[in-house]
This record gives structure tokens, sequence and C-alpha cells, in this order.
């Protein structure tokens, strides 16, 4: 986190402990100032490892509280205020953000990107919505419907297809936020919620529901290996089901299956076919 705008921290520390110190004009300018911040990409909710590759096994993201405490702090201070953008009006306490062109940024409309989120070059988002807080990576397309939810981190050349749902985790501050690492495809109407971690290069076929308590099961050895809360790097994961025993009878429950690794031939742009392909299923 850059230095510069650690003066800012105890003050929203201890604003988000005691919210009447909202009337020191210092700490507003300290909580506008830290959402500027997010806005430019200056700061951000999440920090990848900082030893070794983005999305190694091993690596482990740093959660930045204080950054999320001002986002909270940003609502109680912030107007609700009538915005005109054309045809349209939007009545919110945030505004949206601004200047797409020389963040070498698409937007095509009705996509909406608030104040405070952050794109980097060459991101597109299609009518789609990121919200406050999130971070979406180099050349990433957001499609259509897509939405991506405060605080979320995107990597980069990340494809988020139709109708995928990416939660946020904006509560508590300490929590850690849904994480989409480099390369990764997500297939339509896919949904990451509660912290969920999505490994680099992963391809998460069409209608997975990822959430904290959602099993997720490699089916490539001979026997089972469990997981929950993280897709491991380069894995192909399809919609799966198990039973589970209650007392009115057997019945099926939703999980994830992971069916193999990406093919090392399989790039970015082709992956979620190829990649099932491989494997013959027909997600």
């Amino acid at each position: 986190m850059a230095t510069t705008h650690e003066t800012s921290r105890p003050l929203i520390e201890a604003a988000f402990a005691d919210r009447k110190r909202l009337e020191d004009p210092a700490t507003v300018k300290a909580v506008l100032d830290t959402i500027a911040a997010l806005d430019r990409g200056e700061l951000r909710v999440a920090s990848p490892p900082t030893s070794g590759a983005e999305g190694e096994e091993d690596g482990s993201w740093v959660t930045h509280s204080w950054v999320k405490q001002a986002i909270l702090l940003f609502f109680a201070v912030q107007k609700m205020e009538t915005h005109d953008v054309g045809p349209f009006e939007f009545y919110d306490k945030i505004p949206l953000k601004k200047n797409y062109q020389a963040a070498g940024v698409r937007v095509v409309p009705p996509g909406v990107v608030r104040y405070g989120a952050f794109l980097e070059s060459g991101c597109i988002v299609m009518p789609g919505y990121v919200n406050i807080g999130a971070r979406v990576g180099e050349r990433t397309m957001v499609d259509t419907w897509a939405t991506v939810g405060s605080c979320a981190q995107i990597g980069k050349d990340v494809h988020l297809s139709g109708g995928v749902g990416i939660g946020g985790v904006l509560e508590p501050p300490g929590a850690s936020p849904v994480i989409v690492e480099d390369g990764a495809f997500i297939g339509s109407r896919v949904v990451v919620v509660e912290g969920v971690r999505v490994g680099r290069e992963a391809v998460i076929g069409s209608g997975v529901v990822l959430t904290a308590s959602t099993t997720i099961i490699d089916v490539t050895g001979s026997t089972p290996i469990e997981r929950k809360g993280h897709v491991p790097a380069r894995s192909v994961v399809i919609p799966g089901s198990r039973t589970k025993r209650f007392p009115a009878g057997d019945f099926a429950i939703p999980c994830a299956l992971i069916i193999g690794k990406r093919n090392p031939s399989t790039d970015r742009k082709v992956s979620l076919n190829d990649a099932l392909r491989d494997f013959n299923v027909p997600v």
C-alpha cells in the first residue's frame, strides 16, 4: 500500500469505531481521499502475494480492512443526489466513474461502473456492472449482464461471460473478497461469492455455483479430493451433485467437480469450448 495514504488509515479506523468522528473535517477528507485513490488505482482492497508469482498455491492475498472501512464510511458521508447521464437518470450516493477514454477502457451502454472502482487499460464492460472497491485487470472482459461486486478483485485477461455473478464481500471489513486470478475463464451464469478464490487460468463451466460452503471435488485421481473456498490454478470445473442423507431421505445436493487441468495448448481466447471438449463434457 502506498505510504502517502498511511496518514489516512488511523483516522479511518478511529471513525469506523466511533462514527461521531465523522464530524471532524480531517476525517471526512481522509475518507474521500481514500476512495479517490481507489478510483485512480493507487490503492486496492486486497493485494496479491508479494513473494512468487500471483496465483501460486502457497501465495496468500492480503485484505486491507481499513480500505473497506473507508468504503463503508463513504456511504455515511455521501448524500443522495440525482445524476443525469444523457437519457438516463440515477439517484444514489455514489457517482459514476468517468474518463474512460483517457484510461483506455471501453464501456458499452448501459454498462455501469461506480466511482471508487478501478479498471485497468484494455478492459471492456458490456452492459454489466462493476461496484465500488472492485478492481478489474488489463484486457478483461465483463460481458453482458455480468456483475462484479464491491471489493472483488478480477485479474488480467479474464473473461466473465454473460450473466456471471461475482460477489464482493464488503462486510465484515476483515473478510477476504472474491478473487479471480489472471487468465481465468468464467462461463455463463456462473456464481462466485463469499470470498472464494479462483486460481489463475482456471476454467469454470457454465452454471457452476461457488460459495464458501460449496464442496469442490477433484475427481481426476483414483480417490476424490475435497476442498472449499479455492479453485486451484488451471483447473477445469463443471457443475456436479452428490447424495446427502436427510431425515426425509437421500437427496442430491450441488457441488463442483474438478475434471482436469487446462491443456497448455488451449489459449485464453477459446478456453471454455476447447477445454471442455478436451474432457468430453457437454457443458
